[in-house]
């Protein structure tokens, strides 16, 4: 369009259709004009609004802040992206940021502001959560520290009582196999417990170390801390590393998630069936993934979707389910920038699928 032919262009459309808020206040704290957006949004109408003074649509808790604010702008100090609230006429809480203009000379102050109610509310469930998580961890943290206490005692007994055993007035091959096993599993025990009061420790004052880590390496080190465990089971576990040996991860959280998969592929093994776990590395477009499924009981995943990795949360009766295995393989994951995928079936097993970020 051209301005010299045609005048000058219909501004007030701006005012008329903007879904913004946008007035023009006087320094007496009356709105002098404002677009439809106000009123329709505040659900006053344009004369209850030109009225009352502005400040008695302002949200009381927000009145001191706005007003200290406002004087600001009447010395002439541009405002950008001041955040307040006002209540609508029903008593709806609304969330705006404004931009505000002074002319001193005119004693007015052009203003712009946006709705960001909702993007408040997602905030809000944000800190929420991120609270709820917080306080969680608070507990685990205590829990932790108090278990690791709890444990140090009965096991430093185990292995004294080990000690005071004299293996030469035994002449039986498979009790002294069978004490031996004991005492080699109270001794990774113990250092299992040793290692996770550090690693509780370390990760109370730094960030969560991350280093390379061989798979087989970390997997052995399990497996030997539950030697017993797989051996009564008879389970029969497959192992292939062969599309990628190395991880870069945290050990201990590597080593936590073997542990609790392969412990939960036992512990929920079918009745009279040999638990078969399988675990093997594979690489899908360029994304290092770890793949461990099972033959056991499995999940109804129509019933517990999104609960699979929440904490205490239980799907099958065993007096040994606590609710907490699932749900530290899932934060050991995600906490590093990784993602954990499940598929199941009941009574066809479980297959998780780890992704990591490295």
């Amino acid at each position: 369009m051209n301005t010299d032919s045609h005048g000058a262009y219909n501004f007030d459309n701006f005012f008329n259709i903007s879904a913004d808020f946008i007035c023009i206040a006087g320094f007496d704290g009356y709105f002098r004009r404002i677009n439809p957006a106000v009123s329709k949004l505040l659900g006053f109408s344009e004369e209850e609004l030109y009225a009352r003074p502005i400040s008695s649509f302002v949200y009381a808790s927000d009145l001191k802040i706005t007003i200290e604010t406002r004087e600001k702008v009447y010395k002439n100090k541009p405002l950008l992206n001041f955040e307040n609230r006002y209540l609508t006429k029903t008593g709806e809480i609304i969330w705006l940021s404004w931009t505000s203009m002074p002319v001193e000379s005119e004693r007015l102050v052009y203003a712009i502001a946006k709705n960001i109610t909702h993007k408040k509310r997602i905030e809000e469930e944000r800190n929420l959560l991120l609270a709820n998580l917080t306080q969680i961890n608070k507990e685990l943290t205590v829990l932790s520290h108090k278990t690791s206490h709890d444990l140090k005692s009965p096991i430093n007994n185990m292995l004294s009582v080990f000690s005071l055993i004299d293996s030469t007035k035994i002449h039986d091959p498979e009790t002294l196999e069978l004490i031996s096993t004991l005492k080699l599993t109270s001794e990774n025990l113990k250092q299992t417990l040793n290692d996770s009061i550090d690693e509780l420790i370390d990760n109370e004052n730094i960030n969560t170390q991350i280093e390379k880590i061989n798979l087989n390496e970390a997997l052995n080190e399990v497996l030997i801390s539950i030697n017993s465990l797989v051996q009564d089971s008879k389970a029969e576990i497959n192992i292939d590393f062969s599309a990628f040996e190395n991880v870069t991860f945290n050990k201990a959280y590597i080593k936590s998630i073997f542990l609790n998969l392969l412990t939960n592929s036992i512990k929920y093994a079918k009745l009279h069936h040999v638990p078969v776990i399988t675990i093997h590395s594979k690489k899908v477009n360029g994304v290092n993934q770890l793949i461990f499924s099972d033959n056991g009981l499995g999940f109804d995943m129509d019933k517990v979707q999104d609960k699979i990795f929440g904490l205490y949360e239980k799907f099958h009766s065993n007096s040994d389910s606590n609710g907490i295995g699932l749900y530290l393989v899932y934060n050991h994951i995600t906490s590093l920038g990784g993602r954990i995928a499940v598929e199941s079936k009941i009574n066809e097993g479980a297959k998780f699928t780890i992704s990591f970020k490295y």
